[in-house]
């Protein structure tokens, strides 16, 4: 009796350890499930599940895995230190698969601790509507040219079938759909996709929506990517000021850059812990450097700050400050030993 009641025991501890130790890993995530919703056979249909370590030891992604060929899953990184982020990537394999799809992707962390997370995807890939090439791909452009893309949509079916409207957030889409070919139950539109040339530098990631007339699938998502290279370069992008004590202050130094000669007429950040020295002179040149130092306050935890740099030639870019005060420790770090059973 005493034997099986000893048993009993170191199972309920088992498992409890075990439901622990998924809890854990599962708070890293932003969210586990996603919905593409309907989507064009040929489309590119990427999500990517977010997750940051909260927690003070290194986290460790072993492997993942889906339960189906329909999703290829990856990741962005392995290991991450305490508050550095991550994403395991879910794509939707739509030149493979038509139908409604369903997938299970497996994460597996083997350190600190061995836990287990999944991730719940789902979509309809239409057989009826085919993208080529799968994505709108603006590819790199110069700040202040624009540019242009082009995507064929065929829609197999009926010829009386009509694309009634595109839509997206993003104004810095011009688009333009070629006049319909028709024949033989099928229908094809060439649509053109133009960046305006005010776009601001960065990457472009983005949805259109093509709007039909077929009342059981009227909307289709269409991916848009591309990058607009800056006029200006800041280097480093990231300054990583790191822990300071409070009332110690800490220099770093900017790096700003153009093909083009220019003065930089100010350094503005909305923290008030940082001082900028401008570059003396008025000589218009293509290299500044602009030193940035950190006063540390009384107030502990990590901060973020974004630093933005103006210049003559109309066109600013930004650095994006990160760092910590020295303090008691906060609340929101979280200790993997404190809560995971060993």
């Amino acid at each position: 009796m005493l034997r099986t009641l000893a048993l009993s025991f170191a199972l309920v501890v088992s498992l409890t350890a075990s439901a622990s130790a998924q809890q854990w890993a599962q708070k890293m995530f932003a969210t586990t499930k996603h919905d593409f919703g309907t989507v064009a056979r040929g489309a590119k249909a990427e999500f990517e599940f977010e997750l940051e370590n909260v927690f003070k030891e290194d986290i460790h992604i072993a492997s993942v895995s889906s339960s189906c060929g329909c999703t290829s899953p990856s990741i962005t990184k392995e290991t991450l230190k305490t508050y550095e982020k991550g994403a395991i990537i879910a794509k939707l394999n739509t030149a493979s698969f038509l139908g409604q799809r369903t997938a299970t992707i497996k994460v597996v962390i083997d350190k600190p601790y061995y836990a287990e997370v999944q991730l719940q995807v789902s979509g309809f890939i239409r057989s009826d509507v085919v993208f080529e090439p799968g994505l709108v791909n603006l590819g790199q452009l110069e700040q202040g040219a624009g540019g242009e893309a082009q995507v064929k949509v065929t829609y197999a079916g009926r010829d009386n079938w009509n694309l009634t409207d595109v839509r997206s957030a993003n104004s810095n889409f011009e688009v333009e759909l070629s006049e319909p070919v028709r024949g033989r139950g099928q229908v094809t539109y060439v649509m053109t996709v133009r960046l305006k040339p005010e776009t601001p530098a960065g990457y472009i990631n983005d949805q259109l929506t093509l709007v039909s007339d077929d009342a059981r699938n009227q909307t289709i998502p269409l991916q848009v990517e591309g990058r607009v290279l800056s006029v200006l370069e800041v280097s480093p992008s990231s300054l990583l000021i790191g822990a300071v004590e409070p009332g110690h202050k800490v220099t770093k130094q900017l790096v700003v850059k153009s093909k083009q000669k220019f003065k930089v007429t100010g350094v503005t950040c909305e923290n008030e812990g940082f001082l900028f020295k401008l570059p003396t002179g008025d000589q218009a040149k293509t290299l500044h450097l602009i030193p940035v130092t950190f006063v540390a306050g009384d107030q502990p935890g990590k901060f973020t700050a974004q630093i933005n740099i103006e210049t003559d030639l109309g066109y600013k870019c930004e650095c994006v400050a990160t760092g910590s005060v020295h303090g008691p420790e906060s609340d929101d770090v979280r200790t993997t030993t404190a809560r995971v059973p060993r």
